[in-house]
């Protein structure tokens, strides 16, 4: 039995799938804009990749809290280079891996990366009052009956005492400046004569600003000592072309799917290449607003998430053509085969779902990158899967474009 098309139906039909297209353009010009668009990581950008471990000094333990001096010491002076979105975390638990996309001045970064922390408290004739040497501790403290702010409170060896004593008497009310690498962190007055070795930083900051300060306080006296294990210069040249290499291979890839599901599904098939569509654009948006950065493994999970975003199509489409085959009319066999292939949609999906999440939180680097792209390409194709493609059939069965089973792929029918 034919159908009438209906026209206002037609057009929202025709607007969606607009609609989609140049959302899908938009979204690939925005991710290719190397300057505001998706970031890249060192193997696409190109940068200098070094791995530091650390060692005891002395008859201090190494611990979490001394690595992660190191990383804020380290970020403090990456920053001095201007490097835009630098990776600095821990590996494992006495190494510390660096990336810096985009650096320009590569033995610069090495020397300042590998260079040991100086701490140093300043008098306001301009000299040195103390060192980090001299800093046994450093906290941040709570004490409402004192203060109604935190603060960060201060302790000295022997010598740093007798030091600072004679210091405080000689700058009362006079300000006395922390800098570390040669930069100011601090700038508390000098109250009281101190000679207890004990002081106490105060000043009408958050408790998180004031644990910062600590942090950089004993980051000044360092109980580690950082060894370069391995060091890596990527050319941007090489980075951007294996890119170009990576983006071919995979709209090489989709192009041949969506042919074998148009070949194979027919109509289904093309209104499944338009959700295919979306679902680039929603992944591209995604990883252009969400703070990630994209590497190779990163567009591997990329790839990967496309292909299961297909076969989430291919479920639904055999489910429909089940039901055709067993005599129900195009639009039953649509709502019934969509109702039976969510539950095998949804279990498959899950269970790559708890997978991502386990490497998220297991491992580091590249394969974190794997992880949070394949983790947003398997969200965005569920929906495009089980929410768009449906809309899309629906649509098109009521303007009239399917009639029977045979514009879902079944022969004969």
């Amino acid at each position: 039995m034919n159908r009438k098309v209906l026209p206002g139906q037609l057009a929202i039909l025709v607007l969606l799938c607009i609609l989609i297209v140049v959302s899908g353009y938009w979204a690939f010009i925005s991710a290719a804009d190397r300057e505001d668009g998706i970031k890249r990581g060192l193997d696409i950008a190109g940068g200098l990749y070094v791995l530091l471990e650390a060692e005891e000094t002395g008859d201090k333990e190494l611990d979490e809290d001394a690595i992660e001096r190191a990383i804020t010491v380290i970020r403090m002076r990456v920053d001095e280079l201007g490097v835009a979105e630098p990776i600095i975390a821990a590996q494992g638990d006495n190494r510390i891996r660096v990336e810096l996309p985009d650096v320009d001045d590569v033995e610069q970064a090495r020397e300042i990366i590998g260079r040991t922390a100086m701490l140093k408290f300043i008098g306001p004739d301009g000299e040195e009052i103390v060192t980090g040497s001299h800093l046994v501790r450093a906290q941040a403290e709570r004490a409402p009956e004192y203060t109604p702010y935190p603060f960060v409170s201060l302790e000295f060896d022997r010598e740093g005492a007798e030091l600072f004593a004679e210091a405080s008497g000689k700058f009362l009310n006079q300000p006395i400046a922390i800098m570390l690498d040669e930069e100011i962190i601090s700038q508390p007055f000098v109250r009281a004569v101190i000679t207890d070795g004990k002081a106490t930083i105060e000043g009408d900051f958050e408790f998180e600003e004031a644990a910062n300060l600590a942090l950089l306080l004993r980051s000044g006296a360092l109980p580690v000592e950082l060894r370069e294990l391995e060091s890596r210069l990527i050319g941007p040249t090489l980075g951007q072309r294996t890119e170009v290499i990576a983006v071919y291979a995979a709209a090489a890839g989709l192009l041949l799917v969506l042919l074998f599901m148009i070949a194979y599904y027919r109509l289904a098939g093309l209104l499944a290449g338009v959700a295919l569509i979306f679902y680039l654009s929603l992944v591209l948006w995604a990883l252009n607003y969400l703070p990630t950065t994209l590497t190779l493994p990163g567009i591997a999970g990329l790839i990967l998430s496309i292909g299961m975003a297909v076969d989430a199509n291919v479920i639904i489409f055999e489910r429909i053509k089940d039901e055709l085959r067993s005599g129900r009319t195009p639009r039953s066999a649509m709502e019934s085969g969509f109702q039976r292939a969510f539950r095998a949609i949804l279990d498959a999906n899950v269970t790559t779902l708890i997978v991502t999440i386990v490497l998220f939180t297991l491992a580091s680097g590249p394969v974190r990158g794997f992880a949070v792209t394949l983790f947003i390409g398997i969200i965005c194709s569920m929906f495009t899967a089980i929410v768009l493609t449906r809309l899309l059939l629906r649509l098109t069965f009521k303007v009239g474009f399917i009639r029977s089973g045979a514009y879902l792929g079944v022969k004969g029918s």
